[in-house]
């Protein structure tokens, strides 16, 4: 008795991996190999329930979808780009306020990808992202929206005018208070600098942080309760820094322009 072709296509890795790879046309066997990272033997026997279902069709080392499998795998990745985005660990993402992502760009969270769930140490849990950092000062630009700053942000802000890198800010109307309380001058003298564009948002941000640089994404959500842990979301795919751009944009549109503290 044959599998359904749920189970056919999701049940395995490897499976769901070869459709995909052959979406663009065929393909042969080794460059299946290595873009699976894997061996003949372990791959064969995947390849031949993708050909007794008809899903895939080869001559040879060939490999190509059938007209079934062009038409399910058509329809499978939009579903998929979700699924493997939540699936990365769904326990933590399952756990997280994600109200704060617009409908239209939750619609598009398959562009982030197969993301990082990462948990720093605790001597660094108040620290920016390492590699973040490093990636934003090799970066054209940097865009920001936070409702906390940084304890080391004077320091890291001036590293990046160092390199000459664009930044743009939005903060939450409480952290705006909270700098304005504590008389952030520092903070004025970076607005005067033509490489820092500031706004505050008009409402309450319902998240920590999101940056998105050249090469790198970050996003830094809430838990349902309102607290915060230390993990946070990293992805560097291409489509990821599109969507914290338009991200960005979005929270831009209802944001005011910061000339200073006063």
């Amino acid at each position: 008795m044959k599998q359904s072709l749920i189970d056919v296509m999701l049940a395995s890795e490897k499976r769901k991996e070869v459709l995909l790879l052959l979406k663009d046309g065929p393909q042969d066997i080794d460059y299946l190999l290595k873009s699976l990272d894997t061996n003949r033997q372990a791959l064969l026997p995947q390849l031949k329930v993708l050909d007794n279902h008809y899903l895939i069709a080869h001559q040879r080392n060939t490999y190509e979808l059938t007209l079934i499998g062009k038409l399910i795998v058509k329809k499978l990745i939009p579903l998929l780009g979700p699924i493997e985005f939540f699936d990365v660990d769904i326990e933590y993402l399952g756990t997280q306020k994600l109200e704060f992502i617009p409908p239209h760009l939750l619609e598009r969270v398959a562009e982030i990808g197969k993301s990082k769930i990462i948990t720093p140490e605790i001597a660094e849990m108040y620290d920016l992202n390492e590699e973040f950092h490093e990636a934003s000062k090799k970066s054209k630009s940097v865009f920001i929206v936070t409702s906390f700053i940084y304890p080391n942000f004077c320091e890291l802000t001036n590293e990046l005018i160092k390199n000459n890198v664009e930044m743009h800010f939005i903060i939450s109307p409480e952290l705006m208070n909270r700098l304005r309380s504590h008389k952030y001058v520092d903070f004025n003298k970076f607005l005067e600098n033509n490489l820092i564009h500031a706004y505050v948002y008009s409402k309450d941000l319902d998240f920590l942080f999101m940056g998105c640089n050249d090469y790198y994404l970050i996003v830094n959500p809430l838990s349902q309760d309102g607290t915060t842990d230390r993990k946070y979301i990293v992805s560097h795919k291409k489509e990821a820094l599109k969507w914290g751009r338009d991200f960005f944009e979005y929270y831009l549109e209802s944001s005011t322009p910061i000339a200073r503290f006063d």
